[in-house]
């Protein structure tokens, strides 16, 4: 599964590619995916005159997610020491993001990032990837996948593992009945979220399931299950944003529930320093992204993969709260946790 790097494009095939890529991005994108993003984060074409390794960096990230906007700042640091030119691209449908990663096979890029929240939908692109020669890493989703679909690398975070830490956490704190809250149904890295958190609260854990595209019906949902059950003591939001639309829906219900959640953001920390969420799992997004794009330069300069082919490299779970929240905050304020 881990060869020695293929050699680097010649500089007039990687010239064509660029202006190709260059004219993709002046028609807004050259994926047949409809509503899929397509970006430049460094000078593509730039690449035609330099050499530059080119990386494309796709995931599942629906619009208006600033998660991903803290995985892009990471991935553009990286890009940014390494010379490398980089290209973003996400569509929260799996097909959608299928056809981009075949578009950047067809683009002929060095290296392709990938998450893996459906990955089924990702086998087949990932393997014509890899019959292309071009190296493919994993990160962020697909923890499970990454080495049965033959992905060079994964950096991210176990969620089993941190599920089960968060369900320990909720039994030291006394909670007896918790509802995990799940924004898309069929994420796998959600699902082992609530999953993990169920193997090990020794109370009851109820899944409610939601279309995180919509807030207002979120707290909608959120609020009548309170309503509905008094017993609730505990709300477990899997993402940042989402644990604020939980504390007014606690609130809302008129519920003693409290609020806990996965992942981080500058309101999330603003909101576990006064008190209204009680703790949040960061998965590092920052670095996920940077290690990624790392990961691809290293190996195509140096032929280094971290972890052999066979172990990931955990970028999570680490706890913040009350008491260590402030050694994050200004690193929050600036979008990088």
């Amino acid at each position: 599964m881990n060869t020695p790097p293929p050699p680097q494009a010649s500089s007039g095939s990687v010239g064509a590619a660029a202006l190709t890529a260059a004219l993709c991005l002046l028609l807004a994108g050259c994926s047949g995916s409809g509503g899929a993003r397509l970006d430049a984060d460094a000078d593509a074409a730039g690449s035609a005159a330099t050499g530059r390794i080119r990386v494309a960096l796709i995931t599942h990230g629906g619009q208006g997610d600033v998660f991903w906007d803290r995985v892009r700042q990471g991935a553009r640091a990286a890009a940014a020491k390494d010379g490398v030119a980089l290209t973003y691209a996400n569509d929260s449908d799996p097909a959608k993001q299928a056809q981009l990663v075949r578009d950047a096979v067809g683009d002929k890029v060095d290296g392709i990032a990938v998450t893996l929240a459906k990955p089924q939908a990702m086998k087949g692109p990932v393997a014509e990837a890899k019959a292309a020669g071009i190296p493919v890493v994993g990160f962020n989703s697909g923890i499970d996948a990454w080495r049965s679909q033959g992905l060079l690398e994964y950096f991210g975070q176990d969620e089993s593992l941190a599920g089960r830490a968060v369900g320990d956490k909720l039994d030291a704190l006394k909670a007896k009945h918790a509802l995990c809250v799940i924004h898309e149904r069929g994420n796998v890295a959600l699902e082992a979220r609530c999953a993990g958190v169920k193997k090990t609260f020794a109370g009851q854990t109820e899944m409610l399931y939601v279309e995180g595209t919509d807030l207002n019906g979120v707290d909608a949902a959120v609020t009548a299950q309170l309503q509905q059950d008094p017993t609730i003591d505990e709300v477990v939001t899997l993402g940042a944003q989402f644990a604020d639309t939980a504390v007014k829906a606690v609130k809302a219900a008129g519920s003693k529930a409290k609020v806990a959640t996965f992942d981080l953001d500058k309101d999330l920390v603003t909101a576990v320093r006064d008190g209204d969420v009680q703790f949040a799992v960061d998965q590092q997004p920052y670095l996920q992204g940077y290690l990624a794009v790392d990961a691809l330069w290293l190996y195509r300069t140096n032929g280094n993969f971290s972890g052999g082919g066979v172990a990931p490299v955990l970028t999570g779970p680490a706890f913040v709260t009350k008491a260590n929240v402030a050694a994050v905050a200004r690193f929050a304020a600036a979008g990088t946790r």
